[in-house]
This record gives C-alpha cells, sequence and structure tokens, in this order.
C-alpha cells in the first residue's frame, strides 16, 4: 500500500485494527452460538458481548508482542483477549481452526472493499452519462489502427465507456457474492469438533453466505475470480485514460486533462500540458492486474490446505483494492473536468478532404451495377491522390471529375454521399441501448 494512491475509507478495512475487530466478532458469534447449542456456558458469551460493549482500543502491539513468542497470529490474538476478559475467555474457539477465523474475515474485507469499489463504478457511471449527453453528437473522427475512418461522436465514445463499466459493476457485484462466504468448519472442514450451525449463525451475523463444502480454508477460485475482476476493471480504467491519452496529443488535441491555476507541466520546459493523470492511471492498472496471476495461483493448494496462500493475500488483498478504488476516484475526476474541443474535432474530421466518405461512394457504386473490384479501385484511385496530398485536394471534387465514376453515379448522388449527418443517424437507438 502506497500512501499517494490510498484513500482513507478503503485504507482503514485493512488495518491491523479493523483486522482484529472482525476476527473478535466471529469468535464472539461463535461463541455466542455454542452457548445456544448447550456446548460452553451462555456466561461465556455474556462475558465477550459485555466486554466488547465498552468498545475497547485494541493493542495492536501488545498482540504482536505475544505473537514475537507464539509465531501465531491467531494464538496471539486469543491469548490478548483472554487476558482481557477473564476466565469465561477459555470457551473461545471451540471446534475452531486458525483458517475458520482468517478465512472468513478475509471474506468480510474484500465484500468491505466491494462495496466501495462499486459505489466507486457508480459514481464514474453518473459522470460518463453525462458526459455523453452533453456530447451526444459532437461530430469526431473514428479511428481504426490510430488512422481516421469514419465519422462517430465524443458521445458515443462516452456511451462506450459507460456501458463497459456497467458490465464491470455487475462483474464485481458477483464477484462479491462469490468471494463473501464463511467457513466455521473446523480442522480439515469436517465440522468433527463444531455444529455447522455455528457456521450457520456466524454467516448471517457477519452478512455471509455459507460456504458449501471447505477443507481447512475456503477454496481459492472465489478469491481468483474476484482478483480477475479487479484487473478487468483496471483494463477498462486503461483503456479509457488511453483514448483521452491520445487525444490529448498536440496533434490531435481534441480533449485535455484539466490544467489548474497554478500547475505545471515540465521542470524543464513552461509551455507543457501533459496528461500526468491518465498516464499514472495507466501505470496502477498494470498494478492491479498484476495481482491477478499470483491469486490464480493461489487455488492449488496442498490437499486440505497449506498456508502458501498466505502471505500473498496479505499483500494482493489491500493492495489491489485501495490501488483500484484510488484509480476509480481519479478516473472520475479526470472525466468529470475533461476539456473537449468540439472545434478541433471538426478540424480534424475534415483534414483529409472527405477521405471518412469513401465506403459510401464504394456502396453506391457497387448498387449502381458496377463490380466491388473495380468499384474499390476507382474510389481507392481518387482517394490516394486526396492521401498523397495530404487532404489538400477534395475527394469529392476529384469523384465528380472522374468519368468512370460519373458513368454510374451523377454529381449529385456523388455529392449527397458527402453528407455528415448520414453517419449519425442511429446514435439514438445506439444510446436507448445504452442508457434505456
Amino acid at each position: 500500500m502506497v500512501p499517494r494512491y490510498s484513500r482513507p475509507q478503503m485504507t482503514a478495512i485493512w488495518t491491523p485494527e479493523a483486522r482484529f475487530r472482525i476476527w473478535f466478532e466471529i469468535e464472539a458469534h461463535a461463541t455466542e452460538a455454542l452457548a445456544e447449542l448447550g456446548v460452553v456456558p451462555k456466561s461465556a458469551a455474556t462475558a465477550l458481548w459485555t466486554w466488547w460493549a465498552t468498545q475497547p482500543a485494541i493493542d495492536v502491539a501488545a498482540i504482536d508482542a505475544i505473537e514475537a513468542v507464539t509465531k501465531h497470529d491467531v494464538i496471539a490474538f486469543l491469548t490478548w483477549v483472554a487476558e482481557q476478559v477473564g476466565d469465561e475467555a477459555r470457551f473461545m474457539h471451540q471446534g475452531m481452526t486458525s483458517s475458520d477465523v482468517l478465512d472468513t474475515c478475509l471474506a468480510v474485507q474484500l465484500a468491505q472493499a466491494s462495496d466501495l469499489l462499486i459505489a466507486d463504478i457508480d459514481a464514474l457511471l453518473v459522470v460518463l452519462e453525462r458526459r455523453a449527453h452533453e456530447h451526444k453528437l459532437t461530430p469526431t473522427i473514428g479511428r481504426s489502427h490510430g488512422i481516421h475512418a469514419e465519422p462517430v461522436t465524443f458521445g458515443l465514445k462516452m456511451a462506450q465507456a459507460h456501458a463497459e463499466f456497467a458490465r464491470n459493476r455487475a462483474r464485481l457485484v458477483a464477484a462479491r457474492a462469490d468471494v463473501a462466504t464463511c467457513a466455521i468448519s473446523g480442522a480439515v472442514g469436517t465440522f468433527a469438533n463444531i455444529d455447522p450451525r455455528v457456521e450457520e449463525h456466524v454467516a448471517e451475523k457477519m452478512g455471509l453466505s455459507v460456504e458449501p463444502v471447505s477443507t481447512q480454508v475456503i477454496p481459492r477460485d472465489r478469491h481468483a475470480m474476484f482478483f480477475a475482476t479487479l484487473g478487468v476493471i483496471a483494463s477498462s480504467i486503461e483503456r479509457l485514460a488511453t483514448e483521452i491519452r491520445h487525444l490529448q496529443r498536440t496533434e490531435v488535441l481534441e480533449a485535455e486533462e484539466y490544467f489548474s491555476p497554478g500547475q505545471k507541466g515540465s521542470s524543464a520546459m513552461p509551455h507543457k500540458r501533459n496528461p500526468v493523470l491518465t498516464e499514472n492511471l495507466t501505470g496502477l492498472a498494470r498494478m492491479v492486474r498484476g495481482y491477478v496471476t499470483p491469486a490464480l495461483e493461489n487455488v492449488a493448494l496442498w490437499h486440505e490446505r497449506d498456508i502458501s496462500h498466505s502471505s500473498v493475500e496479505r499483500y494482493i488483498g489491500p493492495d489491489a483494492t485501495i490501488t483500484l478504488d484510488f484509480a476509480l476516484a481519479r478516473l472520475t475526476g479526470v472525466m468529470d473536468k475533461l476539456v473537449v474541443y468540439p472545434e478541433r474535432m471538426a478540424k480534424n474530421l475534415n483534414k483529409m478532404g472527405g477521405l471518412v466518405h469513401s465506403q459510401r461512394v464504394l456502396l453506391a457504386l457497387t448498387q449502381a451495377g458496377v463490380s466491388r473490384e473495380d468499384a474499390y479501385r476507382l474510389v481507392q484511385r481518387n482517394a490516394m491522390k486526396v492521401w498523397d496530398a495530404d487532404g489538400a485536394l477534395s475527394l469529392e471534387e476529384l469523384l465528380k471529375a472522374d468519368p468512370e465514376v460519373t458513368a454510374a453515379l451523377s454529381v449529385d448522388t456523388i455529392g449527397e454521399k458527402f453528407d455528415l449527418g448520414y453517419h449519425l443517424r442511429h446514435v439514438d437507438t445506439i444510446f436507448a441501448r445504452v442508457f434505456g
């Protein structure tokens, strides 16, 4: 976790104190269920909750000091709680194993992190929808392979991003449900020393579902899917960030990040206004995706459990969620304040002498009886003249002067094929699909 790329609410989920508080709640709820089943005295559960009601500060340093001796974090925690609660604490952790606490805690933390990330995406979707409608009919050039292709609108670019992040939201909701499971099944997951009803009780109290079959751990395919989903979201962030970076290039300059008063772009060149935020987002996306492979490799544990996944998750749990939270918030800010230049879009759109309308002429020629091969040859022959002249010539005028073209199409028909509005006539249909 790097403070520079962290936000307090997400960071708070992963603090040692937050973790120990979740551990206590798991243990106390389990003890409560055991008491209802008559396995332990009800006074044991009462003693735990009575102490907890005083909202004690978690002495992380004291727990760490115990762990330095025991070399076991859960035992250190239980020892510290017993020192605070007294004799009744001996009934805590009856029939449980460490993974019951650790895995259930991780499920709670990932669910909490998911809720923040879902809220982040919701905020981004609001901004993308507003910008999409704002520029619904702002014409701009569509590019394939980085080369001018045919006209689109900037609103369509925003609508595409909105649709992509809406899919990401649905993926994250599903991944949250998949990873939010509780296991209180004891050593190797057989419930030999603890009743399955304890697991059901803890799951309900902690807002989780019951893990159908745990070994001594919750199966890590769930976590792999969760972190893979974060990786996909990160890739979508990079996709939109990369688009903005390209649009901000000096030769293009159709949109750019907001440049605030007093901001500096370069230590050497005072004129610079660099796309630093979207470049930063590209780097952060790489980091989040970097956590996916370790999560996939965590799936293959030995037999009923080993702890090769443990150290990995201590890294990727906090780092992936904290980084993605920051990235989503940063992207929302970029898109909210993005400066858009419709006039520059129009200039670029018209830069190449009408080449963007070439397909319409090609299709018109084929419909007029010209073979596709000949139609392509006729249009390309004139288009390459415009290309070589860097747009100084007009494709429309060249076609109107080409006797082989005018033998099939009238001058008026050729002119009709250079209507910009033709390319935008289905924008409403696309918007209805995206926004309803």
